[in-house]
């Protein structure tokens, strides 16, 4: 059945920061799923794997307090103390955060083939990996954006550290645009 309410204009931009926080807390796999036309109980799903039961739990958590502390509190939370599956209900979004024996076991996104999957992810993890390298944290941004080792970046590169800093901020900005 179709949706019969207008989505928030907010909510795509509500759960594709909810998948940020998961990725910022070392998620595997996050997904997010556009529902609209599809189903009428939400807009989007937020799906991610924790590595463990104190990793879901502490994923579920931090989603729950950044997106309060922007004035997205949550509605209705699930599982979270247990963290074999943290069902985190923001309405126009859910967050699901699983174990990965859970995830594979509902296997959700077959469920919800039907559904759009949403982008999530590369292009925030880049911004932030220019920003902590403009910040005296280069190497860590520039492993992320060529994934070499800093050794090899010496070898390979060969340049003043201003050369290679200058290098590595210009590979980022074409990946990130």
């Amino acid at each position: 059945m179709p949706h019969s309410h207008q989505p928030s204009p907010a909510a795509a931009d509500h759960a594709r920061r909810a998948a940020q926080l998961c990725l910022d807390m070392k998620a595997n796999d996050v997904v997010m799923l556009n529902l609209q036309g599809v189903s009428d109980m939400t807009d989007y799903f937020v799906i991610a794997s924790g590595t463990s039961d104190t990793h879901v739990r502490s994923m579920a958590e931090h989603v729950m307090e950044e997106l309060k502390k922007e004035g997205s509190p949550v509605h209705h939370a699930e599982g979270v103390t247990q963290g074999r599956w943290a069902l985190l209900d923001f309405v126009d979004f859910v967050v699901h955060i699983f174990h990965p024996t859970l995830r594979q076991f509902y296997q959700l996104e077959r469920l919800w083939s039907d559904a759009e999957a949403v982008a999530v992810g590369q292009h925030e993890a880049l911004q932030r990996a220019l920003e902590r390298g403009r910040q005296g944290r280069g190497e860590a941004a520039a492993e992320l954006a060529d994934g070499r080792t800093g050794g090899q970046r010496q070898q390979d590169d060969g340049g003043s550290q201003d050369g290679r800093d200058e290098r590595r901020d210009a590979e980022i900005q074409g990946a990130v645009k």
